[in-house]
């Protein structure tokens, strides 16, 4: 195509992809943003299972490849006989991976609160939930603004992973290519 062959089909074209570019991103903010918190509150929790589980599941989903990340659920889940749409799958990928890097970037703003305010907490005879949500929340999202604007940017990019894997319009090729790999055993 040269650059007097595009028109009105191309320019909509590209229009439908920056909505679904815009659509999947904010699902994978704020979903993501949601399980990020989780995680983050659990990487510091006092206890050590949850500090444990939440360092292996950042430390898993961070060192995934984000094409293996996305292909995971699309073809994984109808191969479990989960009948998913490519949608679903999509933002189901970027959620968890998401996740995993707020989570992580939040427990660094959270632990980068002074330890004098953690400690003011604690003398004012608050819990561990009023200590979190009154004094250290409040001074770790000023500190999050700026990753986390950055993260989100590069959630947009992230998503040039996608063409190949949302928009087929059913994961019916999964299922029967995993029929036939299964049908060797």
């Amino acid at each position: 195509m040269t650059i007097f062959q595009f028109g009105p089909n191309q320019l909509l074209f590209l229009l439908h992809g920056a909505v679904w570019t815009v659509v999947l991103s904010l699902i994978a903010c704020l979903g993501g943003g949601v399980l990020g918190l989780a995680v983050a509150l659990c990487r510091i929790a006092p206890i050590a299972a949850l500090r444990t589980i939440a360092s292996i599941y950042i430390q898993l989903v961070q060192g995934t490849p984000p094409l293996v990340a996305m292909f995971l659920p699309y073809f994984g889940l109808p191969g479990l006989g989960l009948d998913v749409p490519s949608l679903f799958a999509a933002s189901l990928a970027l959620v968890v991976n998401v996740s995993a890097f707020l989570g992580e970037i939040w427990r660094g703003c959270i632990q980068s609160v002074p330890r004098q305010q953690w400690e003011a907490a604690e003398c004012l005879a608050l819990s561990r939930t009023q200590r979190m949500v009154k004094v250290i929340l409040p001074q770790a999202v000023r500190i999050a603004v700026a990753p986390t604007v950055g993260f989100s940017v590069q959630v947009i990019k992230t998503r040039r992973w996608l063409p190949s894997s949302a928009s087929w319009s059913s994961p019916a090729p999964a299922r029967s290519s995993t029929t036939r790999f299964s049908s060797l055993f």
